[in-house]
């Protein structure tokens, strides 16, 4: 009796064993055929991001984006669209950083090295800085189409979020792309105020934030989007305008600011091409040290004064 139990036994939990895989492969299954359908769905919509190149440095960039330091870096290589990991940024970055200090070392004094690697990171943060502001234009020169096309959409009956998802289909980017994020986000449950306010975050300006709130209090209340559009659309084009005069006006200090640096570089350059160690010499003494130093200070400060003078905000 006891064997026959013992049978029964072992028979019940491989039957069991057996019932409980077969029920594992079918879920196993059915996740792959609803995520095969999602990728379809996404692809045929044109939000799918591609594969594009094999990304290098892959354990440096994960153990980056746990740091603080790499979250902050994602954020600010997401704003300007760059195809760049955190890690990949963070080693080419160091490795121009290095270059620049041998250079500085090499070609005019041991002193300036350093000076030429912090220079380095500076150029490197600004470059994130120029780029992300690049893209802002970009996306700023494309709101009255936005615009446009939302308030077309929706005066032929679409709903809000279906008008974003056509309007991220039709535009090139960076609207095509940012509008694709909200679409997305929305598509996932999340709230139009949340979507719209990660846009305006991602890509800060005035003009944004007026298309957002009114987006976002249309949809609140209930009101006439179609008509609150069209004048948008009108302001925005005048703004465009406005913003391409005034460029066009301060173009010329705009370069007078990066001259000023670029001749107190150059200065050092030609005084090591005079005289053949004369930095050295110069850099040797703490007198020196100081006052190459304090020139550096105040060409610093002077780029800074001409940029903020030349900064109108329209």
């Amino acid at each position: 009796m006891e064997l026959e139990s013992l049978v029964t036994l072992t028979t019940g939990i491989t039957l069991l064993t057996c019932a409980l895989a077969v029920m594992g492969l079918h879920s196993y299954a059915a996740g792959r055929a609803q995520r095969a359908a999602l990728v379809d769905r996404l692809s045929a919509a044109g939000r799918l991001p591609s594969a594009g190149r094999p990304r290098r440095f892959r354990t440096l960039d994960r153990r980056l984006r746990r740091t603080k330091l790499g979250r902050r870096l994602e954020l600010r290589l997401t704003a300007t669209g760059l195809d760049v990991t955190p890690g990949e940024f963070f080693v080419y970055m160091l490795a121009a950083v290095a270059g620049l200090g041998l250079i500085g070392q090499a070609t005019l004094a041991p002193f300036f090295g350093p000076i030429a690697a912090l220079l380095g990171v500076g150029a490197a943060l600004r470059f994130l800085d120029w780029q992300r502001q690049k893209r802002i234009e970009r996306f700023i020169n494309q709101l009255p189409e936005i615009a446009r096309i939302i308030a077309n959409a929706t005066q032929a009956g679409l709903a809000l979020r279906t008008a974003i998802g056509m309007a991220a289909e039709e535009l090139e980017a960076p609207a095509g792309e940012e509008l694709g994020k909200v679409a997305d986000q929305l598509a996932i449950g999340a709230s139009m105020d949340d979507a719209l306010g990660e846009l305006a975050d991602r890509l800060p300006s005035r003009e944004l934030v007026v298309l957002v709130t009114t987006l976002v209090l249309s949809n609140r209340a209930g009101g006439q989007v179609v008509s609150a559009l069209r004048n948008l659309t009108e302001t925005l084009e005048e703004r465009k305008e406005t913003r391409r005069e005034v460029r066009t006006q301060l173009s010329q200090v705009s370069m007078t600011s990066y001259a000023v640096p670029v001749l107190g570089v150059g200065s050092l350059f030609l005084m090591n091409g005079v005289k053949d160690g004369a930095l050295e010499r110069m850099t040797g003494s703490p007198a020196g040290q100081a006052a190459v130093l304090i020139a550096f200070a105040l060409y610093a400060v002077g780029f800074i004064l001409i940029r903020r003078m030349s900064r109108i905000d329209v």
